[in-house]
């Protein structure tokens, strides 16, 4: 993130974050590399009970559109949380995942990404929209691909047809699952940033 400018964590809203590679080198550009930062995503966002929303891996960075950890509230906290070493904020949750890749790839978590990120908090169904276009369409307005079905290593997949992916992508379709699994299905599963929550 920008040297002056403020993150504002713990809002209840959603983010979407760039993080680069040390230098910008191109240290993400392997379908190995891809495939270990999704599992560490898959592992941070089962850990930190965040929701991904969406996600593209690219050569020498990253974007992801995501919420912030979901925390238990003081009532549920039970001793499976008071025993875990984890804190769960966004920022601890990015470390993890960043420290979780780097260490997979290189061995040394101080010379694979670049210190800091870029953190942009999410406010209305219109932004949240606008950058998950962005990710998605980031590999072809680099030339890596001709349309946004030909990169496997987003979430794109996911929204084209509703396919389950190495990352759980958290939508409306996923929210059903969930409520279909449970044995319960409400007719209308509202999301952060819905079309249903337009203001």
């Amino acid at each position: 993130m920008p040297w002056g400018l403020t993150r504002f964590h713990q809002s209840g809203q959603s983010h979407f974050v760039t993080f680069c590679c040390y230098h910008r080198r191109r240290l993400l550009d392997t379908d190995e590399s891809c495939r270990i930062f999704e599992s560490a995503l898959e592992r941070v966002r089962r850990s930190y009970r965040l929701y991904v929303y969406g996600y593209v891996v690219m050569p020498e960075h990253v974007h992801l559109l995501l919420s912030e950890p979901n925390c238990p509230t003081q009532a549920k906290v039970g001793l499976e949380w008071a025993t875990r070493p984890q804190q769960y904020t966004l920022a601890d949750a990015l470390k993890s995942l960043k420290q979780g890749v780097s260490r997979r790839l290189l061995g040394n978590a101080e010379h694979f990404w670049q210190k800091r990120y870029y953190d942009f908090n999410i406010r209305n169904y219109p932004q949240f929209v606008e950058k998950l276009r962005y990710i998605h369409r980031n590999p072809v307005k680099r030339g890596l691909c001709e349309r946004p079905e030909d990169w496997e290593w987003s979430s794109f997949q996911h929204y084209s047809s509703g396919c389950e992916g190495r990352v759980e992508i958290e939508s409306e379709w996923t929210a059903r699952k969930r409520e279909r699994a449970a044995g319960r299905l409400c007719p209308a599963v509202e999301l952060p940033h819905s079309s249903q929550n337009r203001a």
